[in-house]
């Protein structure tokens, strides 16, 4: 066992503050970390708070994690010491499932382990996340990270980069295509990177007009705004495939209008009710699909890793030490950073 150092809440109403604990000594297939990064979900919010029930405490959150690799076990292959590594939304899974067995262990059968706020496999002792020094896990759930990449700005592609990395490339994006990226967030700003760098025409949709900018800044060809329903109404139809990054119930009428026949549109933000309702007929004239889809699984991971050294595609992100969490999480539910927080977890050192 390893004495591990980090922050974690207590309860929902809580505030993040120092948190001793436990991790494992690293078994013949697992990997120690010393983390260096740790990204701000917006979902890290939402659990440490218990937004969405369930929670359980204490809770270190953390999923976009990025360190260096102190200790491998005898059996490791894929990592030595000193290189850099990354460890996402899951730490296991039952690795027998037909999922599992298909390289898609976010679909697992039986439940993939989360990185924080999931018990660890077979076990009641609690799986605690990156907000912390260090973490042990099997090699199969950590990928390989290219030092040539900005490691502080590599973190966020741990969730909100493999989010919609993985449906665009099982839609075959690419050369040719018309995508558009509706909302301009922590995941749609990683949204229009990966389709531009597929080959795509982008189209950032957008709510807000003063984005548009940004949009083009991040690689967008055009810069559609919702609201404008003459706008709208000249792109109807037009679209191969559209990818919805909203975080909230909303109206998905108006972007089903968009599609081409045969052409899909991919949830990725919204967890809760969409409303008001689809409307079926928007479906069935053109043949038009709605889809969903989680994170990615620890090969498409590994590939989107690999595609981003190749492209040299990071997120946008703000750095800010581990005193400051708390803040961070405020100005997270007023929609205040572009794009992404990351934790400087040399700073728990500073106490």
């Amino acid at each position: 066992m390893s004495l591990a150092h980090g922050y974690a809440a207590q309860d929902a109403h809580s505030p993040l503050a120092p948190f001793t604990f436990e991790r494992r000594s690293p078994g013949p297939n697992d990997v120690r970390i010393e983390i260096l990064y740790s990204g701000i979900c917006h979902s890290d919010l939402h659990q440490a708070r218990d937004h969405w029930s369930g929670a359980l405490y204490p809770m270190v959150p953390g999923h976009e994690i990025i360190g260096r690799v102190a200790e491998v076990g005898a059996q490791v292959t894929k990592f030595k010491v000193g290189d850099y590594a990354g460890v996402g939304c899951m730490v296991d899974s039952c690795r027998h499932c037909e999922h599992c067995n298909a390289d898609l262990e976010q679909y697992c059968a039986e439940g993939a382990t989360w990185t924080y706020n999931s018990k660890l496999r077979n076990s009641e002792e609690l799986a605690f996340g990156g907000y912390s020094d260090h973490i042990v896990v099997e090699e199969r759930f950590v990928v390989k990270v290219s030092p040539k990449l900005d490691l502080k700005a590599v973190a966020p592609l741990l969730c909100a980069g493999i989010t919609t990395y993985s449906p665009l490339r099982h839609w075959q994006v690419g050369p040719g295509q018309k995508v558009g990226v509706i909302g301009l967030g922590g995941l749609g700003h990683m949204g229009v990177k990966f389709a531009k760098a597929m080959g795509a025409h982008v189209v950032m949709i957008t709510s807000t007009p003063d984005k548009g900018q940004d949009a083009k800044r991040l690689g967008a060809d055009e810069v559609l705004v919702s609201r404008d329903k003459d706008a709208m109404a000249a792109h109807a139809g037009s679209f191969d495939f559209l990818l919805n990054t909203i975080p909230v119930g909303h109206d998905v009428n108006p972007y089903v209008a968009l599609l081409k026949r045969d052409a899909t549109m991919v949830l990725v933000g919204a967890l809760t009710e969409l409303e008001p309702a689809l409307r079926g007929v928007n479906l069935m004239f053109g043949r038009k699909r709605i889809s969903g889809s989680a994170i990615g699984g620890m090969a498409e991971t590994q590939e989107m890793m690999d595609f981003c050294a190749e492209h040299g595609i990071v997120s946008d992100v703000e750095m800010v030490p581990i005193q400051q969490v708390n803040e961070a999480y405020e100005r997270l539910l007023k929609n205040d950073v572009r794009y992404r927080f990351v934790i400087d977890m040399a700073s728990l050192e500073r106490g």
